[in-house]
């Protein structure tokens, strides 16, 4: 199963995407972990990577999707992977559909975590809190959200659009939105 984990930060992608990747026995590929993993590697992206970001800019989605064509072409990958983190707007949703359909490995779902955003605000700050981060101020973490939400709408409507969207409920305890998360994701339900 290839798919997709969308939510806003706090929505508790990171936490169900681990449990998502034993259930379902693919690996979790994270774009920000996959960064870091091909610049300590030193490979040519890596390496390209790390001057862009020494520079203080964004790795351009040309160089983030050929670490994904990378990432992907691995055995570990054939039975399915659970990609978070990416993609993040429309062009980086296009692109990663091209590139699937062209790799013959099309997404089959796009999961969004859907969480009310004073519930995201209240579990950033007391995460904030507890790693002792002073960045995540309320004001700021609304603001991150307003970005997130502005950047990531049209990627969800394009995944409605292809067929592939399923939205679940992300309030609730780890193994409520869990079970949500694995019934959503059974081929033979009936869409009533």
């Amino acid at each position: 199963m290839r798919l997709v984990l969308l939510g806003a930060p706090g929505s508790g992608k990171g936490t169900q995407a681990a449990r998502l990747k034993e259930h379902l026995q693919v690996p979790h590929i994270s774009t920000g972990d996959l960064l870091r993993a091909e610049v300590a590697a030193g490979s040519k992206l890596g390496l390209e990577a790390k001057e862009i970001m020494a520079s203080g800019n964004l790795v351009s989605d040309e160089i983030l999707l050929g670490m994904l064509e990378d990432r992907f072409s691995r055995d570990d990958t054939k039975g399915g992977f659970i990609l978070d983190g990416y993609p993040r707007n429309l062009a980086q949703a296009a692109a990663l559909d091209r590139l699937l359909q062209r790799i013959g490995q099309p997404m089959d779902y796009a999961v969004q975590l859907e969480v009310p955003t004073e519930m995201l605000v209240e579990r950033i700050a007391g995460r904030a809190k507890a790693e002792g981060r002073a960045d995540d101020s309320p004001e700021s973490v609304r603001t991150r959200l307003k970005v997130y939400n502005d950047q990531t709408a049209p990627v969800v409507d394009f995944y409605r659009q292809h067929g592939q969207l399923t939205v679940v409920d992300g309030v609730g305890s780890l193994d409520e939105v869990f079970t949500r998360i694995v019934e959503a994701l059974q081929p033979a339900k009936e869409v009533g």
